[in-house]
């Protein structure tokens, strides 16, 4: 299992930056958080938690796996839209998924040059995709293609730490930015610190 790398130099920096998030990544130490490096599979695995909760989510992934062990464009395109909507997934999910997949399969997208492209332009390219939005493109770009600098505006988790950590009653998009200068370039790794204090009933 692979997690988000995180130097020690890359949270001093961080440290160095912002005295609240300082204290945060001092209570926390270095956190772990799984990704997902092969794009196709983080697409299809994507698609598969929106609007889910994360417990169907991992059901329908776990049954997903069974039935074809490997997630591959090839082998989603061989499945009948009866079989993936077998192990749970709406009809909508399974065009989204199988239109993806067929399009890699006849090389009408490829996938591996996304790696080379910039944050903005990985973004522009995935939500031409049916069910990729700029939210599931941003995270994507996190916990896929492992870049550092980003601070979604979009994500619930990410707004309601930066209110906890800086005792905010809103956040609105302006001081949003200016916070992602502070921790720029590793709004990333700030990130995971700031979904950490999210997540603290």
């Amino acid at each position: 299992m692979a997690y988000y790398p995180i130097s020690s130099a890359v949270l001093e920096h961080l440290k160095k930056s912002d005295k609240k998030l300082k204290k945060l990544i001092e209570m926390h130490g270095v956190i772990k958080r799984k990704i997902e490096e092969d794009v196709f599979k983080a697409l299809v695995f994507n698609i598969i938690s929106q609007q889910i909760s994360t417990k169907a989510a991992n059901t329908i992934k776990t049954r997903l796996l069974a039935l074809i062990k490997t997630i591959s464009p090839k082998n989603i395109v061989e499945l009948s839209d009866d079989e993936l909507q077998a192990v749970g997934l709406s009809f909508r999910k399974v065009n989204y998924i199988k239109t993806i997949a067929l399009k890699v399969s006849l090389k009408e997208l490829d996938l591996k040059r996304l790696n080379e492209m910039e944050d903005e332009a990985i973004i522009k390219e995935l939500i031409k995709l049916p069910g990729i939005g700029v939210w599931t493109a941003e995270m994507m770009l996190i916990f896929t293609f492992k870049r550092e600098n980003v601070l979604s505006y979009l994500d619930l988790g990410i707004r309601r730490g930066v209110k906890r950590l800086y005792n905010l009653e809103e956040v609105n998009k302006e001081q949003f930015m200016k916070l992602k200068n502070i921790y720029s370039p590793y709004a990333s790794i700030a990130s995971l610190y700031l979904w950490q204090l999210a997540s603290i009933k």
